[in-house]
């Protein structure tokens, strides 16, 4: 039988690791829930993580962002409009155009007619549903009140997805302007700059330093223009291997976090998702050390992921929420202050979702901020290295014809 490894929460919301032998990962699950744990990732040994490699973001999905988004919020007002889950499920099967969706869609109607929670049918999909939206709905079928916890999912998959458009939208121009400036030095190097050589050698001109290295990095790159697709590649494969190393992830993270503007936006952000997360989890019922073991998976930073855990760790012998945080440093002091608030008034939930907003608007600004800075340190970036090249094909022709003259 094949061996798997696996990761759970205990009842006390402490995390599990370790390895069982089974014939799928299924058995794994079922066994984990037999025992009282809550299975959070079940995979083969000889398999290899996610990670935050190219391969993950090249995997295909059989749901996309968007369709679960979408299938959230049709599920959320059928079972409002008082339809029985079964037959919800059963109209949502009509509705994507897609195949792989209808077949995901179909797999977790058949479960459920079976006797499976939808939890549990949302859970056998492989991983399409991630645990976090599984337990959210967990969370929701065991208080009774599954289509308002749908109803809370659904935001927080909209505000999520908002939050990362704006991210990406933010960063179109600046990579549009960056391609536009490797473009430009390419065709000067490839194109122009091969002209003046030729007039260079037939005027046997005594050319300048910076006149030769040009001239050098053309010739080079018009000789060996076939090498930049196997570099290319291995600089990839460097970096995914790299990605995976947790060391070297760490030590990327922390750097990332020192520096001043992209360290404060990376902090933003993080606190942003990781606050909606855990007032999503917590306003559904969910403990709230299951929900910072859940919660840590959202951070992508792990300096901050790591935080966390410590937090956790004090939480659970005692501590409040905002202390944890605050003795960390690592969170912004606002972030601290409001979750601290939001426990002596008992209304933990609704103050993070306050914090997610409040950052999400904090990251907003600061990404204007770094587009207003990003633009212009581009634009003079291609200005210098495109009048580099033009004046060093140019100079030694300024020379050449004060001499004649």
């Amino acid at each position: 039988m094949p061996l798997f490894r696996y990761k759970a929460l205990s009842a006390t919301g402490e995390s599990l690791e370790g390895q069982m032998e089974a014939a799928n990962a299924d058995e794994v699950i079922v066994r984990l829930q037999d025992q009282g744990h809550l299975p959070v990732e079940t995979m083969r040994a000889d398999e290899r993580g996610e990670g935050l490699g190219f391969s993950a973001l090249t995997r295909k999905r059989d749901l996309s962002n968007e369709q679960i988004l979408q299938f959230t919020q049709q599920l959320a007002t059928l079972l409002g409009a008082g339809q029985p889950l079964d037959r919800a499920l059963g109209i949502l099967l009509e509705l994507p155009e897609a195949a792989e969706s209808k077949r995901v869609i179909e797999r977790v109607r058949d479960a459920v007619r079976g006797g499976a929670p939808l939890s549990t049918a949302l859970e056998q999909q492989h991983g399409v549903f991630s645990r976090l939206y599984v337990n959210l709905v967990r969370a929701g079928e065991a208080g009774g009140g599954l289509h308002d916890a749908l109803k809370r999912l659904a935001d927080y998959l909209e505000r999520s997805r908002e939050l990362r458009s704006r991210v990406i939208n933010a960063l179109i121009y600046p990579a549009i302007l960056a391609a536009l400036v490797g473009g430009s030095v390419i065709f000067l190097l490839l194109v122009v700059v091969p002209q003046f050589e030729a007039l260079f050698a037939s005027l046997n001109a005594e050319l300048a330093w910076y006149t030769k290295a040009v001239l050098a990095v053309s010739h080079g790159l018009r000789k060996g223009w076939w090498l930049v697709l196997p570099i290319l590649i291995l600089a990839v494969w460097w970096l995914n291997g790299r990605l995976r190393d947790p060391v070297w992830r760490l030590a990327l993270d922390e750097r990332l976090l020192r520096m001043r503007w992209v360290g404060l936006l990376i902090a933003r952000l993080d606190t942003a998702r990781l606050a909606r997360t855990l007032g999503t989890l917590v306003g559904n019922g969910v403990p709230l050390l299951t929900a910072l073991n859940l919660s840590r998976n959202v951070l992508s930073n792990r300096v901050l992921g790591n935080a966390l855990e410590s937090a956790a760790e004090e939480v659970k012998t005692g501590a409040g929420l905002g202390y944890a945080l605050g003795r960390q440093k690592m969170f912004p002091r606002l972030a601290v202050q409001m979750v601290q608030v939001g426990e002596e008034s008992g209304e933990l939930d609704t103050m993070l979702l306050k914090v997610a907003d409040t950052f999400d608007m904090e990251t907003r600004n600061a990404l204007d901020r770094l587009l207003a800075l990003l633009v212009p340190v581009l634009t003079l970036l291609m200005t210098v290295v495109v009048g580099t090249i033009i004046l060093s094909v140019l100079m030694p022709i300024y020379d050449l014809t004060g001499n004649l003259g």
